[in-house]
């Protein structure tokens, strides 16, 4: 069973939802938002995606935080905390498939990740 994790009221998330629901693909959905994200969840992304893919610097969340903070973000405990607190500042969506895992939405590439 695919789980895509992310926050409901994203504008990606929702694109992705639609894709998904064309494609007949089903899906089990994780809110951030409502269930947070485990220490192993967070370890995974970041190890499987590394933290370029798993800190969305595109996001009001990352925007609004002054230079010093974003520096400290360099050093991987200080952005696992950061991330662990603030999942906003996460790409989204991921897609988790058994061992498959997918960040971002781009039709073409999610479409190539679902036949693989």
């Amino acid at each position: 069973m695919i789980v895509i994790y992310g926050i409901p009221a994203c504008n990606t998330m929702k694109k992705a939802f639609e894709f998904l629901k064309n494609q007949g693909v089903t899906y089990e959905f994780h809110d951030y938002k409502k269930k947070g994200i485990s220490p192993e969840t967070l370890g995974l992304f970041l190890e499987k995606l590394g933290s370029a893919t798993i800190l969305n610097k595109n996001g009001s969340t990352y925007k609004q935080l002054d230079d010093a903070t974003k520096s400290e973000l360099d050093n991987a405990d200080a952005l696992f905390k950061f991330l662990s607190q603030k999942t906003s500042a996460i790409k989204r969506p991921i897609l988790v498939d058994g061992d498959k895992i997918i960040a971002g939405f781009d039709e073409a590439k999610l479409a190539d990740w679902l036949r693989s």
